[in-house]
């Protein structure tokens, strides 16, 4: 079983009550009806699934990030960094705060 067979089914269960139109190319067309044949699927279920999954993708990028472990201890060691003192940090630091104290950072 592929792994685009499953969510297929499960999304087939769901109610589906949302319209997305979508305009292509007579060429694009044609390749998405292809590849749904080839993959045993409708139209809608091959182009929603592969979206779908497209979109995870780039929203989990978003979240997650790879790294070495010398990337990873250069990006610790920036965030711990302090960063130097500016005339913008001092007034946002002196503006009370919405709990009705001033912000305070730590030093190390």
């Amino acid at each position: 079983m592929s792994r685009h067979t499953a969510p297929a089914r499960a999304t087939s269960r769901m109610t589906k009550n949302q319209r997305i139109e979508v305009r292509a190319t007579e060429r694009q067309e044609s390749i998405l009806r292809h590849a749904a044949a080839a993959t045993d699927r409708t139209m809608t279920d091959f182009i929603l699934d592969t979206a779908v999954d497209q979109a995870e993708r780039i929203l989990a990028e978003r979240r997650w990030f790879v790294a070495s472990e010398e990337q990873y201890a250069e990006f610790l060691r920036l965030l711990d960094t302090p960063l130097e003192s500016t005339e913008k940090f001092e007034k946002l630091w002196s503006r009370p705060t919405p709990f009705g104290q001033p912000f305070t950072p730590k030093t190390r």
